[in-house]
């Protein structure tokens, strides 16, 4: 018998109490200073000011934020403290942060907290990102075309099991180690990634290479795109076409996109669809504070209004421009970022007018042949390292979701 069980049987061998979150914890939904450009401020004794855009891809902790508010502002806004879980109510729909740092959130964000006394931290952090309350929050969730909203009724309404703490510090126990071993793994990976972006660089050095500069305006038909009205069931219920919006654009190559289209859509809402193979940026995203989003897409797609899509030229390879554009990404950013605004954006004018490097077709391809092969050993889940995360996060999902399934305590009432 396991040390769990042996504390299930001893401490509640009648089951687990189930509470409604919103009895045992404050949930509240943020707040905005309007408008939020007044309150912005680089005085070092500012108030954290927490954007989306601050939350590292996959990470538990948010430990830093690129803006502060004045004071004036944080009163105005909704005030978190370090412990505090938030959860994303629209963006990286209902997943839970811990705070590592004391400051305030806008409205698309919810706080949760004066849980301590029943929860204890990470136990609760499990206890959210699982599969069973995931579901809960998107089935209860309103829908509103291409993002679901979720208030802090449905997270207050949340039936969440309630076992003795040492039972909570079991199962989380448990649960690090798993995580534990695939950040190992994950950690691995990075190296190997940082690796491929170096030779990747190397390999498409304008000063090493034999190659015209030419405008990334000259590469091809460049457009953006939009999104289509939201209040039009009829253009988003049971859609097969894809959408690209900049929380797609994580990956080198697009395997789909989280929302999709109808028909509908494409005809009444006047929607392009751009062929197989090409390349989509990301122009306004708070991503843009740190990264360049670039992926090639290898099937038919429509885009939002925050995305610039790349139909290339004939004798113009677009795996090869999206390669370079992730090689010259940074440099990109970097010059074309445009300064103050509530939502980050580059200037798009200026990304048209920055050179990048474009050898002949034939020295294209076998670029594209080399870095596609390193690229695969990085991020194609059917083989290596990525094959072995897969697999690990598969196995952590099952088990955090077994130990958190408890036989319910129901108390008996007497007539």
């Amino acid at each position: 018998m396991s040390k769990l069980d042996e504390l299930l049987r001893e401490l509640c061998p009648n089951g687990v109490e189930y509470k409604k979150l919103g009895e045992i914890a404050t949930v509240l939904r943020g707040a905005s200073p309007r408008p939020i450009k007044k309150y912005i401020t680089n005085d070092s004794d500012g108030v954290n000011w927490i954007k989306i855009g601050d939350v590292p891809v996959g990470s538990k902790y948010i430990t830093q934020s690129e803006e502060k508010i004045t004071k004036e502002g944080a009163e105005k806004s909704r005030y978190v403290r370090k412990g505090d879980f938030i959860l994303s109510n629209s963006m990286s729909f209902g997943r839970p942060y811990i705070l590592a740092i004391d400051g305030c959130i806008h409205d698309g964000w919810l706080s949760i907290s004066n849980f301590k006394d029943v929860f204890l931290s990470d136990y609760l952090y499990y206890l959210l990102s699982s599969s069973a309350i995931q579901q809960e929050m998107k089935k209860r969730a309103s829908f509103g075309g291409a993002v679901q909203n979720l208030n802090a009724d449905i997270v207050k309404a949340l039936v969440l099991p309630v076992p003795p703490i040492e039972v909570q510090s079991e199962i989380v126990r448990i649960l690090d180690n798993f995580t534990k071993l695939t950040a190992e793994l994950t950690a691995e990976l990075a190296a190997r990634k940082t690796q491929y972006s170096f030779y990747r660089e190397k390999l498409l050095d304008k000063t090493e290479m034999k190659a015209l500069m030419v405008e990334i305006a000259d590469l091809g038909k460049w457009s953006g795109g939009k999104t289509p009205s939201m209040a039009e069931k009829k253009y988003w219920e049971s859609g097969t076409i894809p959408w690209v919006s900049s929380k797609d654009v994580k990956q080198p190559i697009l395997s789909d996109t989280i929302d999709h289209i109808t028909n509908a859509a494409i005809d009444e809402a006047s929607m392009t669809v751009y062929p197989a193979g090409s390349v989509a940026i990301v122009t306004r995203s708070g991503i843009l504070r740190h990264t360049f989003p670039v992926t090639y897409i290898p099937f038919e797609t429509t885009v939002n209004q925050d995305i610039k899509i790349l139909v290339t030229k004939e004798g113009i390879s677009s795996r090869y421009v999206s390669h370079a554009l992730q090689a010259y990404g940074e440099s990109i950013r970097r010059t074309t970022k445009k300064q103050g605004g509530t939502v980050d954006s580059l200037d798009f004018q200026k990304v048209l007018a920055y050179k990048i490097p474009v050898p002949p077709l034939d020295v294209q391809n076998r670029i594209v042949n080399v870095l596609d092969n390193f690229e695969k050993i990085c991020s194609d889940l059917n083989i290596g390292l990525p094959a072995e995360i897969e697999a690990r996060q598969k196995q952590y999902e099952y088990y955090r979701d077994k130990l958190l399934s408890f036989k319910e305590h129901k108390n008996e009432l007497s007539d």
